[in-house]
C-alpha cells in the first residue's frame, strides 16, 4: 500500500509500517527524526498523491479539551484547526484514521470509533487517544501492563514539551502496522 503519515516528524509509525513492506511517506513542517521517506511541506499540499491510506495526526493545541479555558481568547486559531482537521478527515483516500486527544471534535463532527490508551500496548503510561476510523478496523490491545502513570501531563515546560507530548508509542505503532497494514 501506498500510505501517508500526516504531521508525523518522529518517523515511528511510517517505520513500523516501512518494515512490512509499504511505501510509506511521513510528512510534516519539521524535520524527520529518523531517516527514511519524509516531505516537509505542508500535508494540505500532498492529499491527492494517489494514497491509499492516511494516519493523521492534526495538531491538538486549540482542539483538545485539556485547553478549553484558553477557547474564548482563541477562537480565530480553533476554527483554523478544525478546518485543518476536517480537511485531513474528508480526504479522498479510502482509508483514513485521524488520531487526537480529547477534543471538541467528539461535538463539533461526530464521536471517535476508538479510544486508546499507550498502556494497552505495552507503555505503562496514561494519554486518553480518539481515532476516528474511515474503512479501518479498531485496534486490538497487545499488552495490558499495570503501573500506570501520566507521564504525558506531569511533564515540565520546556522548549520541547509540545514535541515530547506529540510522539506516538512505539507499542501504538506497532499494532496500527500489523492491524491496518
Amino acid at each position: 500500500m501506498k500510505i501517508l503519515i500526516a504531521c508525523e516528524f518522529s518517523g515511528i509509525i511510517r517505520e513500523a509500517f516501512r518494515k512490512r513492506g509499504h511505501n510509506v511517506w511521513s510528512c510534516d513542517l519539521l524535520p524527520t527524526e529518523k531517516t527514511g521517506q519524509h516531505i516537509q511541506d505542508n500535508v494540505l499540499k500532498h492529499l491527492n498523491d494517489g494514497w491509499d491510506m492516511m494516519i493523521a495526526h492534526p495538531p491538538c493545541t486549540h482542539l483538545a479539551v485539556s485547553g478549553a479555558r484558553w477557547f474564548k481568547d482563541k477562537q480565530k486559531e480553533q476554527e483554523e484547526a478544525i478546518v485543518f482537521f476536517m480537511t485531513l478527515a474528508t480526504a479522498n483516500i479510502n482509508k483514513i484514521c485521524i488520531e487526537n486527544p480529547v477534543s471538541i471534535m467528539s461535538t463539533y463532527w461526530k464521536k471517535p470509533e476508538q479510544v486508546i490508551q499507550p498502556y494497552q500496548f505495552g507503555h505503562g503510561e496514561t494519554k486518553k487517544t480518539c481515532l476516528w476510523l474511515k474503512n479501518l478496523p479498531k485496534l486490538i490491545p497487545t499488552k495490558i501492563v499495570s503501573g500506570r502513570e501520566q507521564r504525558i501531563w506531569k511533564m515540565p515546560p520546556s522548549e520541547n514539551r509540545g514535541k515530547l507530548r506529540s510522539i506516538t508509542y512505539q507499542g501504538i505503532a506497532s499494532a496500527m502496522a500489523n492491524t491496518w497494514g
